[in-house]
Order: structure tokens, then C-alpha cells, then sequence
């Protein structure tokens, strides 16, 4: 899979950083001591060169000892797991805020990027509320930039009041708290909300603050939409017209940057890119739910007529004398390595630009997802390596 980076014309100088550097942003040094300190992360953190590290623990207690060296706890094997799997996602947010307070005023699309994990907490809670289960036992603590009151659960009135989620209270709520309750309208309307506010935080910044980070966040709002559907025909048994109702019709529009470049990072086909850069019709708005409409007219046992489509490198590989249908876990774990290599790749390349910070998160959120899933996988008796194969993490 092709991730290509920034590209220059041979003999021009960086535009892009040049020009800004001239201009001397006014937060400049708390973008330097931000983008500073997460290079100190990174390069601790098992993502890049030290991914294929994740595949040597053959136990929990390997793991354990990789990730806290300076922690050793002597836990029966499910509580070890649990134990892990909460230290995990604590030092994972720790790092993240860490970076954000080094901002006197952090940006919102960076905020709104951490408060991904609010949203996910919140579907998890409204289905415990469904079940009748208690609270569930690990919920992110985000600090000062969380807004959900999750103290009040099971309480919807009250861990809801005064926060963007109120509109889940026009529900009906004994309707949620029934077994039976239908949340995938619900859920879809969370991630509708999720990644509208996402990007109008996005368009609120400056074009080299934005560029690197809106290209990304167009191919994972495509991807996710791609994977949904996927999953809605073949979990759901949902028909296409059915499907299409699920999908974020969300609409992005790229400026044409003075810059001297000419690709993409990243980009699997050049048609999306062509259009978000404002090649020819600047003004166009594309929808980020065209690939998903397409693709489900595609018969999903069919790989000839997947042939074309845009993400059709990130579909399950045919193998000899094996019946082919289009698997959603595959799909789903190639978008997902995809979309941590472009923000691999992008991550360094415009040091000044709140997009490295952006990558800077996803990376780290894509390590919090490998190290739960090898804690799972190991907690199942699986080996890090055979975990890493069933993910297809090093393809």
C-alpha cells in the first residue's frame, strides 16, 4: 500500500514552512514545545519502528512487563488483563492531554479529537442502561474537557443536561432502557454529530494549520462509512437502499494551497484528491458517503465487480479454490492500518502545523487499539505474533 509524503519540485525551497516561519505565528513557541514533547512520546511509544516489538510477548505477564517496566503486579490472568487493558487507556489519555495543556488555549479540533473517546464511552453506556447492567467498569477520564456526567449514570437527565448530547433526551428514554431497543439509528446519529463538529472545528483554522489533517479526516469519515455499510449488509442483512440511511452524507470542500505541491500524502486514487485540492473546480463539495453508496450495488460475493472501486486495495485477497465474500474485519483493519501509516507519514512533515499534532493523536490512538487488542488476543491464549497476523498489522 502506497503512502507516499509531501512532495516538492525539484530545487524549490519548503513554501509551505518558509512562509509560515516569516510570518511568526503568535502561539509559535507553544507550538514548538507541543510539537517537542510529542516527538518525546512517540519515541517511546509502539507505533513506527517499534510496532513489529509487540509481537514478541507470549503472556500477559510479558506484556505487562514490555509496557511498565517499573510495575510489576502478580494478578490472576483475567484481572492481570483487566488491570492492563486500564493502565493502557489511562496513560494513553494522560499523554494526550499532556500535549493539549501545553496550549494557554488548545485548539478545539484537538479537543474534539480526544472527546472521540466521550462519545464511544457513551454508546457503551447507553447499552449498559438497555441491558440493565451496571456502570461499565472502564470509562475515560478526560479531565477538565469532558462534558457527559457520567457520575449520574444510569441517570440520562442527568449526565446529559447542559451538554451537546441533550438532543438524546427528545428519545424516547424508556425505549433505550428496554432490551430490545433498536441503536443503530442512535449510535449513527452520534457518529453524524461526532465528525460534523469534528470537521466545522477543522474549517475554523488556517489552510496550513488544516491541510494535512482535513485530507486524513476525509479518508477515515470515507472508510468509516465504507466499513458501516460493509458491516450492514452482512451483519444486518440490511438491503442497499436500507443501508444508505445509516451512512454520514458529510460534504468537504479543499482549498487550492499557494504551495508547491503536488500530491496528496497518501492518496490511494487520484480522483478524490484531484477534487479536495481544487484541481479544476475549486468550489466542488464531494460527499464522503459516494464510495459506500457505490459499493453497495456491488454483490458482495462478486470480487470482479468490486474491480475500480476506489478502495479496492483494502478488500480481503482472493485465495485459490476458496469461496471470496467481502469480509468487514479485513476491510475494517485495512482502513484502519491505513489511516495510521498516512498519519505516520504526515506526522513530521509540517512540524509548525496543528496537523502534525492531529497525527500526533491518531497515532496514539491506533496504539491504545493494538495494545487492547494484544492484551485480548494474549488473554485468549493467543501469541503477540499470532495476534499481529490476525490483524494483517505488518502487511
Amino acid at each position: 500500500m502506497r503512502a507516499a509524503v509531501l512532495q516538492k519540485r525539484p530545487g524549490r525551497p519548503d513554501v509551505a514552512a518558509s512562509r509560515y516561519a516569516g510570518s511568526r505565528h503568535p502561539d509559535a513557541g507553544e507550538r514548538a514545545f507541543a510539537y517537542a514533547k510529542a516527538c518525546g512520546i512517540i519515541g517511546k511509544s509502539f507505533v513506527g519502528k517499534r510496532l513489529p516489538a509487540l509481537g514478541k510477548p507470549n503472556s500477559l505477564v510479558d506484556l505487562g512487563r514490555m509496557l511498565f517496566p517499573d510495575v510489576h503486579r502478580e494478578l490472576p490472568g483475567q484481572e492481570l488483563l483487566a488491570d492492563l487493558e486500564r493502565r493502557i487507556l489511562r496513560r494513553t489519555i494522560r499523554h494526550i492531554i499532556s500535549i493539549l495543556n501545553s496550549y494557554v488555549h488548545p485548539p478545539e479540533m484537538l479537543i474534539r479529537q480526544l472527546r472521540s473517546c466521550e462519545y464511544a464511552d457513551l454508546k457503551t453506556c447507553l447499552r449498559h442502561i438497555s441491558a440493565g447492567k451496571p456502570v461499565p467498569p472502564m470509562l475515560s477520564d478526560i479531565g477538565r474537557f469532558g462534558t457527559v456526567h457520567f457520575e449520574a449514570y444510569p441517570d440520562l437527565e442527568a449526565m446529559l443536561a447542559d451538554t451537546e448530547f441533550e438532543f438524546i433526551l427528545a428519545h424516547d428514554l424508556g425505549a433505550i432502557a428496554s432490551p430490545d431497543y433498536d441503536f443503530i439509528p442512535l449510535e449513527t446519529e452520534l457518529d453524524l454529530r461526532y465528525y460534523s463538529l469534528l470537521v466545522q472545528s477543522m474549517r475554523r483554522l488556517s489552510i496550513y494549520d488544516r491541510y494535512l489533517a482535513e485530507h486524513i479526516l476525509a479518508e477515515e469519515i470515507s472508510l468509516r462509512n465504507c466499513t458501516w455499510a460493509l458491516r450492514l449488509r452482512t451483519y444486518y442483512h440490511k438491503s442497499p437502499e436500507e443501508a444508505a440511511e445509516y451512512l454520514m452524507d458529510i460534504k468537504m470542500r479543499r482549498d487550492s494551497l499557494e504551495q508547491e505541491i503536488e500530491e496528496i500524502p497518501g492518496d490511494i486514487h487520484p480522483r478524490l484528491g484531484s477534487v479536495l485540492l481544487g484541481v479544476g473546480a475549486s468550489s466542488k463539495e464531494i460527499s464522503l458517503a459516494d464510495e459506500a453508496r457505490q459499493m453497495l450495488h456491488f454483490p458482495p460475493d462478486s470480487r470482479a465487480a468490486w474491480k475500480g472501486w476506489r478502495w479496492e486495495t483494502l478488500l480481503n485477497p482472493e485465495k485459490p479454490g476458496e469461496y471470496w465474500t467481502a469480509d468487514p474485519r479485513y476491510f475494517q483493519n485495512a482502513a484502519s492500518r491505513y489511516i495510521y501509516n498516512l498519519s505516520l507519514h504526515c506526522y513530521t512533515r509540517m512540524s509548525s502545523s496543528l496537523s502534525s499534532i492531529f497525527c500526533f493523536i491518531k497515532l496514539k490512538q491506533f496504539e491504545e487499539d493494538m495494545l487492547t487488542s494484544i492484551t485480548e488476543g494474549l488473554g485468549l491464549g493467543m501469541s503477540g505474533r499470532d495476534v499481529f497476523n490476525l490483524l494483517g498489522v505488518l502487511q
